[in-house]
C-alpha cells in the first residue's frame, strides 16, 4: 500500500518535516513522486521510518543511525557490530546520567545555601558569575542547630 507523507507520518510516528529533512540528509531514499509532485512512500519505507524513529527514542545520533541502517539492510552483517553500537551507545547515556546526577548535585547544594529571603546575597548567582561561592553570612539548620553556609566549590 503507497502512501503519501501525512499518511508515512502518521504511521511512522516521525513527523512529515523530519521525513523531508531526512530525505535532504540522505538518511532515506528520495521518495517516490506522483504525477502531481506528492511524495509517496512504500510500506518498505515505512518500515524504515519506523526503525528511525525508534532509534532516536533510544538517543542514537543521525550518524550512529546511519551505521545501524547499513548493517540492518546487510545481512552478511556481524551482531557483534551491532552490539558495539548498542555498548557504545549505554556508555554514552551513562555518562550523561552522570553528569546531569553532577549537575543536580551541584543546583542542590546552590540552592540548600541560598536563604532565599529578601537580602541580595545569593550564592547561586556568585557561582555562576565567579564558579565559586563568595561567602553568604546565611546560615541553614542541621540537626537542630544553625550552622554556617560553607565555602565550595561547583565541581
Amino acid at each position: 500500500m503507497i502512501m503519501n507523507i501525512g499518511e508515512a507520518a502518521k504511521a511512522s510516528g516521525v513527523s512529515a518535516k523530519m521525513i523531508r529533512y531526512y530525505e535532504s540528509i540522505r538518511l532515506i531514499p528520495t521518495a517516490g513522486r506522483t504525477g502531481s509532485g506528492y511524495r509517496v512512500y512504500s510500506p518498505t519505507e515505512v518500515q524504515m521510518l519506523r526503525f528511525i524513529r525508534r532509534s532516536r527514542d533510544l538517543g542514537f545520533s543521525v550518524e550512529k543511525i546511519e551505521e545501524l541502517l547499513a548493517l540492518w539492510r546487510d545481512r552478511t552483517r556481524q551482531s557483534a557490530d551491532v552490539k558495539r553500537l548498542a555498548t557504545d551507545q549505554i556508555d554514552g547515556l551513562e555518562r550523561k546520567v552522570r553528569e546531569m546526577q553532577a549537575m543536580i548535585d551541584t543546583l542542590r547544594h546552590l540552592a540548600d545555601a541560598c536563604c532565599g529571603d529578601h537580602r541580595p546575597d545569593c550564592p547561586i548567582l556568585a557561582d555562576l558569575g565567579h564558579g565559586v561561592e563568595h561567602g553568604s553570612d546565611c546560615t541553614t539548620q542541621q540537626s537542630g542547630k544553625a550552622v554556617p553556609v560553607q565555602h565550595f566549590h561547583s565541581r
